[in-house]
C-alpha cells in the first residue's frame, strides 16, 4: 500500500493513534505491537500507549497478539484485541463492549461485537484465557481459541459497521475513505 497500515489516514488520524485514542477512552492501558518498520511507526504512536515490539513478525498476526500477552500484568482482569488495520470501530461501540465485559458473568470468557448475525472486532477476553493464545502454534489463528469457547462467549449486538473494517487492499481502504463510520 506503499506506507505501513499504521500510519494510514483515517479521518485525519493514523490508523495506530485512532485505535489507541478509541480503546483508551475505555481501557486503562494500550499495547501497541510493533513489528516491521518499527522506527518509522514508533514516533507516531500515542505517549499514553505502551510499545512492544514483536521479535519476529514474520510468524504473523498471531505472533503479535503473543507478544502482547506475553506483556500483560498478572493482575489483569482481561484483554481487548484489534488488528491494526481494523480502524474503524466506534468510540461507543468500545464503550458498550467494556461495560458488558465489566458486567459479564464470570464464566464468561469472551465479549464480542456482533451486527447482522456476523462477528467483528475488537474482542475483549478474560485474563485466565490468556495462556491459551500464547500456547497456540505458529500456524494456528486466534480464532481457535475463540471458536472453542463458544458457550462462553457473550455477544454484544451493534449497529457499528466499523467492527468489520479490514484494510488488506488499496481497494478496501478506498472504500473504507468513502463509507461513514463513527
Amino acid at each position: 500500500m506503499g506506507t505501513p497500515k499504521a500510519l494510514l489516514d483515517f479521518h485525519g488520524e493514523t490508523f495506530v493513534a485512532r485505535l489507541t485514542r478509541v480503546l483508551g477512552a475505555s481501557c486503562d492501558n494500550v499495547t501497541v505491537v510493533l513489528g516491521n518498520h518499527v522506527e518509522q511507526i514508533r514516533p507516531h504512536v500515542p505517549s499514553r500507549a505502551r510499545v512492544v515490539v514483536n521479535p519476529d513478525p514474520d510468524r504473523g498476526q498471531l505472533s503479535s497478539l503473543q507478544t502482547a500477552l506475553a506483556e500483560i500484568p498478572s493482575s489483569a482482569t482481561g484483554f481487548a484485541f484489534i488488528p491494526v488495520d481494523c480502524p474503524a470501530v466506534a468510540e461507543a461501540t468500545v464503550a458498550a463492549l467494556a461495560d458488558a465485559f465489566a458486567r459479564r458473568d464470570p464464566a464468561t470468557l469472551f465479549v464480542i461485537p456482533r451486527m447482522s448475525d456476523k462477528r467483528g472486532h475488537p474482542v475483549f477476553a478474560a485474563r485466565a484465557i490468556a495462556d491459551e493464545f500464547l500456547a497456540l502454534a505458529p500456524t494456528e489463528e486466534a480464532r481457535a481459541v475463540v471458536h472453542r469457547h463458544v458457550p462462553q462467549t457473550q455477544y454484544v449486538d451493534v449497529t457499528d459497521p466499523g467492527i468489520f473494517a479490514d484494510i488488506d487492499t488499496p481497494e478496501a481502504y478506498q472504500r473504507l475513505l468513502a463509507e461513514p463510520h463513527g
